[in-house]
């Protein structure tokens, strides 16, 4: 018998879940239809959480190694418990999916163990985890399904050589050498975590920078410091194959521009060359569903696809590819469902790389601006000018703020340092209110802080630095 509800999201990740908990709290029967053990989507379970997780303790065994002697603290020979780390991920990975559940339980969320496939218009059909099957009726659908890894022509993934993010999770041993595929957020951080605990790492990047979306002074910058850290990169370089045995892996390079092959030994390959939507097996073109040419789902500004009363958000809709686009997308859609009025500026999301040092952007960079014509203003403030981070010994990097050269309103603000994935919350909270420049040099900050460098560079944007 069909089951009826207001509302059924089908996958319970960040945009999922998120949205099903504001759909329950507005009122609304929900259901989530989710096909993992647990709830929270890839970022919970083999991506967001697991992966920071790891990075904060392979920098604690870092600095343990490599960074605590300045401090006066001596602590001896610092061994590696690879299986202790990787027991705590997955602690905490549980913790936090369960949190999930308690939620769910909570605002009374029916959650539906399985596999979706929508048959049109308010009906979804469901192959139940536990060999079951069942129909449920709604009268709307949320697809909230997410992203895949995108698989790499001739590197065929096995989860054990030859690894995606997700296998990159579960490696039983610190191999001697990483090729890490693609010179994005996702491959830099997973490298970063197994060069700190020993590996020796490269990066192939077909491009002749890594990050590309970065504003480019970051991103040099960003490079130079993980080059510091012994993380190698072969720039302009395509990977044509690969060949894995018991030994190793045997890759093919080959030049972007063409030119000679040559090959490349290594232990373990991450291919990290970006994700596509998971929108396959959903039945969206029989249910008359239209996808771009990316294979994303079309959806208007009320995240309603061609079809009406079938709704999609996060991943498989255009955007970044980010947990809390997808999160702030779900709250914004059921809210529009509730005739309430939501809102998101897209240009507004912020982005973090979480490796040491972190970067952090919200907004638009200086090659965007240069490129669209616009007259703007640039401050800049390094951290080395900052009391608080001196204190620390976390001197790398700087803070950059971007503003209109007319109206001071702030455009963009890049960071990189130790505190970027923080500090960025402020100055997007800044421009989603249309700050100048000069409001957030006028706004008084704690002393000391890392904050500091970035009042200084909207000082130094508004023409007025004090420190510099």
């Amino acid at each position: 018998m069909a089951a009826a509800h207001d509302l059924v999201v089908i996958g319970a990740g960040p945009g999922g879940y998120v949205a099903a908990i504001r759909a329950a709290q507005l009122g609304m029967s929900v259901a989530v239809v989710e096909k993992r053990a647990a709830l929270g989507g890839t970022c919970l379970n083999v991506g967001c959480i697991p992966s920071k997780a790891l990075l904060q303790s392979s920098h604690v065994y870092d600095d343990a190694r490599r960074h605590m002697a300045a401090h006066g603290v001596k602590v001896g020979k610092v061994e590696l418990d690879l299986a202790a780390m990787l027991k705590r991920k997955d602690e905490v990975v549980g913790a936090t999916t369960k949190g999930i559940e308690f939620l769910f339980k909570k605002n009374k969320i029916a959650w539906i163990a399985g596999t979706a496939t929508i048959e049109g218009p308010g009906r979804v059909a469901v192959a139940r985890n536990d060999g079951g099957s069942e129909t449920i009726e709604a009268k709307s659908i949320l697809i909230a399904t997410g992203s895949e890894s995108m698989p790499l022509p001739g590197v065929e993934v096995d989860e054990k050589r030859i690894v995606t993010s997700t296998g990159a999770l579960t490696l039983d041993a610190v191999p001697a050498r990483m090729v890490v595929i693609g010179g994005g957020y996702i491959g830099l951080e997973m490298g970063s975590v197994w060069r700190r605990l020993g590996s020796e790492v490269t990066v192939v990047e077909f491009l002749d920078r890594i990050v590309p979306g970065m504003d480019s002074e970051v991103g040099k910058q960003f490079q130079r410091e993980l080059g510091k850290q012994g993380i190698k990169f072969r720039l302009g370089t395509r990977v044509t194959g690969a060949s894995a045995a018991k030994s190793g892996v045997t890759l093919t390079l080959e030049p972007a521009g063409g030119g000679e092959a040559e090959k490349l030994e290594t232990d373990v390959v991450l291919v990290c060359i970006g994700r596509r939507p998971l929108t396959q097996g959903l039945g969206l073109e029989k249910a008359g569903v239209r996808l771009d040419e990316r294979g994303r789902i079309e959806v208007d500004g009320r995240f309603q696809t061609s079809v009406p009363g079938i709704y999609a958000i996060g991943d498989v809709v255009a955007g970044p590819m980010l947990a809390h686009k997808a999160s702030e997308e779900g709250v914004v859609c059921v809210e529009m469902l509730a005739g309430q009025a939501g809102h998101i500026d897209h240009n507004l999301i912020p982005a973090v790389v979480y490796t040491y040092p972190e970067v952090a952007s919200v907004g638009r960079t200086e090659d965007q601006l240069k490129q669209d014509g616009v007259a703007y203003k640039s401050g800049k403030s390094p951290f080395t000018a900052d009391p608080r981070s001196r204190a620390n010994a976390r001197t790398e990097g700087f803070v950059k703020v971007l503003t209109d050269a007319a109206s001071d309103e702030v455009l963009g603000v890049h960071i990189i340092g130790a505190e970027a994935g923080t500090m960025i919350a402020e100055a997007a909270l800044a421009m989603e209110y249309r700050a100048s420049a000069e409001d957030i040099a006028r706004t008084c900050h704690a002393h000391p802080t890392v904050s500091e460098a970035l009042k200084e560079a909207a000082l130094a944007a508004w023409d007025k630095p004090i420190h510099l």
